[in-house]
């Protein structure tokens, strides 16, 4: 783990570029906020690639979908609130229903969006993208991830969903690293825990597997990278190791990672679980760090479920 930060969406402008230039038929299409979705960066190099359709989200699904259908792989931008609840009934009834490659790429989600507060912090957004037919879900956790992502997204045909944050997070992934669809990736080998996280919460599990370590306690870090399709067989296979599990996501609750887990567990090995993240609480204004640790989203919260859940598995 580098000590360098990065913020996720950095990662947008820089590889639609990319993939422009290996002679990709890539386009964005923005909602007014190309500055802070970097989207603008991709402008300013293919002009006639970037369409800003103003503040009208839902116009701007509706064009991406138009686009698509000419034979464009269309990126669309704004804030995740926006992008993927303003515009939920666009997504599901012309992207998803009609299996449109449109990717779906909003920046800001989560509370690390910090002082913009409670209206701005998008903590449904996995929820909602993911339980849409033929959607994929995309949560990277650094800079490299998310290039990763929104590579692999122009790869997989149909619908992708990529989440990506305001918040400079550091760097977990080595430069180029290049990820799949439908996969999971364990970050470190444990026998005592398994911690299944994704996003901004995979370095403070890292964090958390180092403060476990000082206890004695073994725990496996799994990057749930691909929230859906799950891993399931990484995840199995840990847990059929471990014997409990911790999730940690920037994200509600319920619907989102947590559940994907718990859905999978139950079905087919449950054990002592717990799951990090909004328990059902909208966000509030702070900085990135205070609201962490506020909404015990931090490494101090996922070290101390993992105990909670290796003292349950042994009672």
């Amino acid at each position: 783990m580098s000590n360098e930060k990065k913020a996720t969406r950095a990662a947008y402008g820089a590889t639609l570029i990319e993939l422009a230039q290996a002679g990709l038929p890539v386009v964005a299409v923005d909602a007014d906020l190309t500055g802070s979705t970097t989207t603008k960066k991709f402008g300013d190099v293919y002009p006639d690639r970037l369409f800003n359709v103003g503040i009208a989200e839902q116009n701007m699904i509706d064009v991406a979908a138009g686009l698509s259908l000419t034979g464009n792989i269309a990126y669309t931008g704004s804030f995740a609130v926006f992008g993927t609840g303003r515009v939920y009934d666009q997504i599901r009834n012309t992207v998803c229903y009609s299996n449109l490659n449109v990717k779906i790429a909003p920046t800001h989600a989560g509370v690390s969006v910090g002082p913009d507060g409670g209206s701005h912090q998008m903590i449904e957004d996995i929820a909602l993208m993911r339980v849409l037919p033929n959607m994929k879900v995309l949560v990277p956790a650094d800079y490299e991830a998310a290039r990763a992502a929104l590579k692999v997204a122009a790869e997989t045909p149909g619908p992708v969903y990529i989440r990506m944050g305001r918040a400079s997070v550091p760097c977990v992934y080595e430069e180029g690293k290049e990820l799949e669809m439908g996969r999971a990736y364990v970050l470190r080998e444990g026998t005592d825990v398994t911690i299944v996280a994704c996003g901004v919460e995979i370095n403070e599990a890292l964090i958390a597997a180092d403060q476990l370590a000082e206890a004695g306690i073994s725990a496996e870090v799994i990057d749930a990278f691909c929230v859906k399709p799950l891993d399931e067989q990484t995840i199995l296979a840990s847990v059929a190791k471990t014997g409990c599990v911790v999730t940690a996501e920037e994200h509600s609750v319920i619907g989102g990672l947590g559940g994907a887990v718990a859905e999978l567990l139950a079905e087919t090995t449950p054990v002592p679980m717990y799951r990090i993240g909004m328990r059902d609480v909208f966000g509030t204004s702070g900085e990135f760090e205070e609201l962490m640790a506020a909404f015990k989203l931090d490494a101090a919260a996922i070290t101390e479920a993992a105990k909670n859940v290796i003292s349950r598995k042994n009672a």
